[in-house]
């Protein structure tokens, strides 16, 4: 099949979104299917605001026919709302095209956070981008719960998950552990160093040992400032990801707005238990009480966590693989 992806996330971006589109993309190709995808860095662009490392798409409805007359689909998935995502349903509803949808990003919380828009006119947007697809995919039953609460259509929600490259998240041998100088227990979070990610309930935390922050991002300067004691190390990706992971000894989770994250199964994968909030996203992952602790004192969270057995984190996180991933999306294009 010749599948279309459609989206304003893509590489070198690190997020939630191309991670999963990358895997899905390798996983469909092994398949034997053609996986093309159409992203900002194909059009003229300028920076999100207060996002430089984000670039959105300018004029881009002309270029954006002439790809998709050229790649002739049999498929189109849309997976982002932005404006390559608003320019791909356009074309697809005024050729009567039929497409599907994906939904990644608490943007009403998000855009109420960053510029104080109020979330009804945002949901309502997201309810007419999403209202025309065949089907849109949802990350976990929470996430699909809270839409049908904001109007969307339960017959199109289709609940989807996430994977974990297990041949690189898993536990790494003592003799190889990257933080060898930090003493422990080792806290870490991984991810977007941002103000949506709540980041600041983790570290102003009185544990032991020490914490460690892998990822980068607007808020990670004055994060520095504020935190010299923090160990921060910047982006990492791959094996070196899963070697910072498995050195530490519990992953804390602190957002309160994300859909699922990835990072959190990849962390099980590699044996820590995660601590984390009971909200959406969490409650969905951390289905087990023997691979986490979610609890409205985060505190309480990451020290019950170093109480619990690292073997069946790692058990748990087998059940997620992309190839399951990437079949839910087959099963559920519209051709």
């Amino acid at each position: 099949m010749r599948i279309v992806l459609i989206t304003d996330a893509w590489k070198p971006q690190v997020n939630g979104v191309v991670t999963t589109w990358s895997h899905v993309r390798d996983e469909l190709t092994e398949m034997g299917h053609t996986f093309e995808v159409i992203h900002p860095a194909l059009f003229q662009t300028i920076t999100a605001p207060r996002y430089p490392e984000i670039r959105l798409a300018l004029f881009c409805g002309r270029e954006l026919d002439r790809r998709l007359r050229e790649l002739d689909p049999q498929a189109i998935h849309i997976a982002t709302e932005g404006p390559l995502g608003m320019a791909g349903r356009r074309w697809c509803l005024k050729r009567n095209r039929p497409f599907t949808t994906s939904y990644h990003t608490q943007f009403p919380q998000y855009l109420r956070a960053y510029f104080k828009i109020p979330m009804g006119p945002t949901y309502a947007f997201l309810r007419r981008h999403h209202g025309r697809a065949e089907r849109t995919l949802v990350p976990t039953i929470s996430i699909r719960e809270e839409l049908i609460e904001k109007g969307f259509d339960p017959d199109k929600l289709i609940v989807w998950t996430r994977g974990v490259r297990h041949d690189i998240f898993h536990p790494y041998p003592n003799d190889t552990d990257t933080l060898a100088e930090l003493p422990r227990p080792r806290f870490i979070y991984c991810g977007r160093i941002a103000k949506e990610k709540n980041i600041e309930s983790f570290l102003s935390l009185d544990l032991p040992g020490c914490k460690v922050m892998v990822g980068d991002g607007p808020a990670r300067a004055a994060l520095e400032q504020n935190y010299p004691d923090v160990h921060f190390v910047g982006y990492k990706t791959g094996e070196p990801l899963a070697r910072h992971i498995a050195a530490c000894d519990v992953f804390v989770f602190p957002s309160l707005t994300d859909t699922f994250g990835v990072v959190m199964i990849e962390a099980m994968a590699c044996g820590l238990p995660v601590a984390a909030y009971p909200v959406t996203g969490p409650r969905d992952v951390v289905t087990d009480p023997v691979v986490g602790c979610l609890d409205d004192d985060l505190q309480t969270a990451a020290e019950r966590c170093l109480e619990l057995d690292k073997q069946k984190c790692v058990d748990f996180a087998r059940q997620f693989t992309w190839q399951r991933v990437a079949q839910i999306v087959l099963n559920n294009l519209a051709t």
